[in-house]
């Protein structure tokens, strides 16, 4: 799905890792979900402009526009949109 990016203001291409369509008590549910490391899902703190942390405060600014693009998406669709981490999946030791 198209989405403008905020680095350079472009239209790009985002593709979810998965859809699903769930069977549910009152019918059918299709999900749109995105699977990223919690640490990827929060902004980026840091005391210090360093390289590494622009480029994960760009890479976060990136994500918020894809992340965006799919939830007006799916609320268009009536689909959900999912943001899923390694805490949702029960990998967190």
């Amino acid at each position: 799905m198209p989405y403008r990016s905020p680095l350079d203001d472009e239209i790009h291409r985002y593709f979810p890792d998965v859809i699903m369509k769930v069977q549910t008590k009152t019918g059918p549910q299709v999900y749109m979900i995105e699977v990223k490391p919690d640490a990827q899902t929060r902004l980026p703190k840091g005391s210090r402009n360093t390289p590494r942390l622009l480029r994960e405060v760009q890479a976060y600014a990136v994500n918020q526009a894809k992340w965006r693009a799919a939830d007006h998406f799916c609320r268009d669709q009536g689909w959900l949109f999912k943001i899923m981490t390694e805490h949702d999946l029960g990998l967190t030791l």
